[in-house]
């Protein structure tokens, strides 16, 4: 949007909040975190409300792009120290869908938010996954992302390259439809419900993955683990740990924009899964349970 004709706060501030779905996504999807990307958002609207005349702006919402990606850049280039320290596996803070019209729910309607593509962004670079986000998922020139990065947009172009490979390697390759994936989290559900081995064996790929977030403060894996034949028991197990005497309180629900699950245990300890598949079977499947990283999950069950 122009902001030629901008005259006054409250017109400054509804260009704003009409950018402000993109922004949260350009921040989350470079960050992982959406506390993190509510704050890059909220500091790109101080700045903006600080400058002597924002109407001098050609192209507000290019401005806006800019602004958050250096803030996100900024953001992920401190945060990944901090997550050498992390314990356990560190996972992206969930999103969970709730149907609303609140810009941070609808967040979770873009597919550049998946989990499976987050977690393969965190392999890498902040530089790498700067460039590649900000052109291949939200198509801002390579002119622009050089002035995010401080390098040449040759420069830029090939951590785009590197990161477009990263990424390939890692997505999907016959990624199922909304409706194959809730079929199979109603049958991943229904087999742990029922301490069904075999069944869940059936479920998943040979090779799937299995990675929970506790970050210290709630029980959960504190490896990555593998293969079907392993991973099956031990979510058969967890299960049953998380029922005590009664049943799991359980929800379906939109996880990253697909079908995933928000359950909360016997001891009222809240878990929100994920589910990647790929060709019909789960190939991984991401557990937050960390405290921190659920504060903003709506209250479903």
């Amino acid at each position: 949007m122009d902001t030629t004709d901008l005259n006054g706060e409250d017109l400054l501030a509804r260009s704003f909040e009409a950018n402000r779905p993109r922004l949260l996504r350009v921040a989350y999807t470079m960050t992982g975190s959406l506390v993190e990307a509510e704050d890059c958002v909220q500091e790109a609207w101080l700045r903006l409300r600080g400058l002597d005349d924002p109407a001098s702006i050609r192209e507000l919402g290019a401005w806006l792009t800019t602004t958050v990606s250096r803030l996100a850049l900024d953001t992920l280039t401190s945060a990944r120290a901090r997550r050498e320290k992390y314990v356990g596996t560190w996972l992206p803070e969930p999103l969970v869908g709730t149907g609303s019209d609140d810009p941070a729910d609808r967040v979770t309607l873009d597919e550049s938010v998946s989990m499976a593509l987050l977690v393969v962004l965190e392999r890498l670079s902040p530089a790498e996954r700067t460039a590649f986000v900000l052109h291949d998922v939200f198509g801002v020139p390579f002119p622009e992302i050089a002035e995010v990065v401080g390098r040449s947009p040759a420069a830029v172009r090939q951590l785009a390259s590197r990161g477009r490979r990263h990424v390939e390697g890692g997505r999907p390759r016959s990624p199922a439809t909304q409706a194959e994936q809730r079929e199979l989290v109603e049958a991943f559900t229904a087999a742990c419900r029922d301490g069904d081995l075999p069944g869940l064996i059936a479920l998943l790929d040979p090779d799937v993955v299995l990675r929970g977030d506790g970050g210290g403060k709630a029980r959960t894996l504190q490896h990555i683990e593998r293969e079907a034949a392993r991973v099956a028991p031990m979510i058969l197990l967890a299960y049953a740990r998380a029922v005590g005497p009664g049943p799991l309180d359980s929800l379906p629900t939109e996880v990253n924009g697909a079908p995933g699950l928000v359950a909360r245990d016997a001891n009222g300890e809240l878990s929100v899964v994920a589910f990647t598949v790929d060709a019909g079977r789960i190939t991984a499947i991401d557990m937050v349970r960390n405290p921190d990283k659920l504060a903003m999950v709506p209250d479903l069950l």
